[in-house]
């Protein structure tokens, strides 16, 4: 354990030497307004054909009114979901953001900076880690319909 300015610095390395990376897109045409999508069916067919056994999967949004979360996906808990981000960030609200652009989806940055552009999930003996209420999804806060490209990263062996 090393010291490094104001934080504690340990490690547990584990030389496993990563024998494969696979990169695949999914896209995706969105509603907008926190469309909330399912993609555990695309990631875990991706995963299969990836042939790898063991290893970690990471799906990114790239762009700054996305997210991707793990989710019990019924539609209850979508709504819920959508609720809460109104209360969070509302669509009604007048952004900052309004001044720099001109346009309207100030809450939609701030949805995405709160839940993140990606996540990472284990796989063990080629299946996903999740749990069994829990789903990965994809959530458009941007204020229109939007196509979009997700990049989902396979790394293992």
């Amino acid at each position: 354990m090393k010291e490094k300015n104001w934080c504690t610095i340990s490690a547990n390395v584990h030389n496993a030497g990563f024998k494969m990376i696979v990169t695949r897109y999914i896209e995706i045409r969105t509603k907008g307004n926190t469309d909330v999508i399912d993609l555990t069916g695309k990631c875990r067919d991706m995963l299969s054909e990836s042939r790898l056994r063991d290893g970690i999967m990471t799906v990114f949004c790239p762009g700054s009114t996305g997210g991707v979360t793990a989710l019990e996906y019924e539609p209850n808990l979508v709504r819920d979901l959508k609720s809460a981000m109104e209360i969070f960030a509302p669509s009604d609200k007048r952004y900052e953001h309004f001044k720099t652009w001109n346009d309207d989806n100030g809450s939609a940055h701030i949805r995405s900076a709160l839940m993140g552009p990606s996540m990472s999930v284990p796989f063990v003996k080629g299946e996903m880690t999740l749990g069994t209420w829990q789903q990965i999804v994809f959530c458009d806060f941007d204020t229109r319909p939007r196509d979009r490209k997700l990049t989902v990263q396979i790394m293992g062996e």
